[in-house]
């Protein structure tokens, strides 16, 4: 019997280096380079697409990303895995939808159908004030959902939910329904309201994307992760897609995804991704919070070492600024009310690790400028060296 490939911690974090585009030598061109490498960026915290792009451009301009995300359109955000939004190449946006977003969108539409009858309002309204929001964001062109709640006031109704709960609130029919015509890929987020850290957006009309049968969408998804992120075991594709596990397993099927043996036990490449890599230098990087490779994997051991995880990891799992070397992740970091950004160790560094990591810190410094970023998602560590 033939042995299966073996692919060691070590050789994961040489592919992390090169193929996140962390390693200086590495670094892209562009924002579209940054995102098609990395397949997706989290984009729940609007200052983590910037961030994240900025790790990995030799040259980062914000104008280059603002370009890529609302002129050229080459960007796009929209809801993807595990219910979370990310920004992706306009061309994965078929096989993201059909692979994924359809059945989160399905799922939320019936939710909002059910949101609506509590308030005494049917399918058939709900429908029209559907239709008026359309025509009207058409109109427009481009608005926020507070600009379209005043051209179609029916936005405005609000809802009791969770009556008699600790938790009781009233929702805007509006807010609901953006979301799910989002969701449904009818209306795109365009250009923030204020600056790139801004996390009200415009909405704009889209045009209706290319069908896609769903199997094909999920062995593309797949292909194009294990491309990046690739060796990795059925846990991590799972965990990161949200699926469940016999989607995942077809999936990997689909892409013809090879066996191999991983330190952590048996996991997945492509059969093409086999052979070593050579080490890069020496390289040290200033992660943002979710930053799509520390989010990218379940099994994180081989990268991020157990005892580091109760200062960079809220209690929902958000991983927050992390400080990078070779491929591990020794600290973290936050921006201080002067501007300037503080990292701390959390274990032993050589004087070329501090040196590397206090050039990449005045580096993003310097790039922020006098903009103050603070995580959406505070972690232990960030919060006390930020203050």
């Amino acid at each position: 019997m033939t042995a299966r490939p073996r692919i060691d911690d070590q050789q994961r974090r040489a592919r992390l280096a090169t193929r996140h585009l962390l390693a200086p030598a590495h670094r892209a061109d562009s924002p579209e380079q940054v995102v098609e490498a990395l397949v997706a960026l989290h984009a729940t915290d609007p200052a983590t697409v910037f961030l994240s792009t900025t790790a990995r451009l030799a040259s980062p301009e914000p104008a280059e990303l603002d370009r890529a995300l609302y002129q050229d359109r080459t960007l796009l955000r929209m809801h993807g895995m595990r219910h979370t939004l990310f920004v992706v190449p306009a061309e994965l946006a078929p096989a993201l939808y059909a692979s994924t977003t359809r059945k989160v969108a399905e799922k939320e539409r019936r939710g909002l159908l059910a949101f609506a009858a509590e308030g005494g309002f049917d399918a058939d309204w709900l429908a029209e004030v559907q239709r008026r929001t359309l025509a009207a964001l058409a109109t427009a062109g481009q608005a926020t959902g507070s600009q379209l709640g005043n051209l179609v006031p029916e936005l405005r109704e609000s809802i009791t939910v969770a009556v008699g709960k600790p938790y009781e609130a009233r929702q805007a029919v509006g807010v609901r329904l953006l979301r799910v015509l989002g969701m449904e890929n009818e209306i795109v987020r365009g250009r923030p309201v204020g600056g790139w850290t801004s996390g009200q957006h415009r909405w704009e009309v889209r045009a209706p994307l290319p069908d896609v049968p769903q199997a094909e969408a999920q062995a593309e998804l797949v292909r194009r992760w294990l491309t990046a992120f690739g060796p990795a075991t059925t846990e991590d594709i799972r965990w990161w897609t949200g699926w469940g596990v016999r989607e995942v397993r077809a999936a990997v099927a689909g892409c013809a995804a090879v066996a191999v043996d991983l330190d952590c036990g048996p996991g997945h490449a492509l059969p093409d991704d086999l052979a070593p890599l050579p080490e890069p230098a020496p390289w040290a990087a200033l992660l943002p919070s979710l930053d799509p490779t520390p989010m990218g994997w379940q099994q994180r051991d081989w990268y991020l070492p157990a005892a580091h995880r109760a200062e960079l990891v809220d209690r929902s799992g958000n991983i927050g600024p992390t400080v990078w070397w070779n491929g591990r992740v020794v600290g973290g970091w936050a921006q201080h009310p002067d501007g300037h950004l503080r990292w701390e160790a959390l274990e032993p560094l050589p004087g070329e690790a501090a040196a590397a990591i206090d050039a990449e810190a005045d580096r993003l410094t310097g790039w922020l400028g006098g903009t103050r970023v603070t995580p959406r998602f505070r972690t232990p560590l960030e919060r006390r060296l930020g203050s």
